[in-house]
């Protein structure tokens, strides 16, 4: 279990895969949630940057930031190789991380009772 202290890096992209967003914290699922929701105003809201291709943790706090400011230091391409690494398809893993009982019902696939 991740402590509160610990943090993820994460890599955001747009539908379009023109941008590659890199950001560090410590609640992923919110994280990606306020992304999504457009909860605030900057870059991702900006460029529809709201797909999460990657990610890393939980881990320690010093560790995390340290990585992040080496991807984004990184070329493009490195970004790109790193997502492939784990998600080659660059599918949305924040399906994955939603608990089952907060997915949505697919109301097409339902069964009437």
């Amino acid at each position: 279990m991740a402590s509160s202290k610990d943090l993820y890096v994460y890599l955001l992209t747009n539908k379009n895969r023109t941008v590659i967003y890199t950001g560090v914290s410590s609640d992923l699922l919110n994280r990606v949630w306020q992304h999504k929701n457009k909860v605030y105003d900057g870059f991702t809201k900006k460029y529809n940057v709201d797909i999460l291709v990657y990610y890393e943790g939980p881990g320690d706090p010093i560790y995390a930031i340290e990585r992040e400011k080496q991807i984004k230091a990184g070329s493009r391409q490195k970004k790109i190789d790193l997502i492939n690494s784990m998600n080659p398809e660059w599918r949305d893993l924040y399906e994955d991380l939603v608990p089952d009982g907060f997915k949505k019902i697919d109301k097409d696939n339902e069964s009437d009772e």
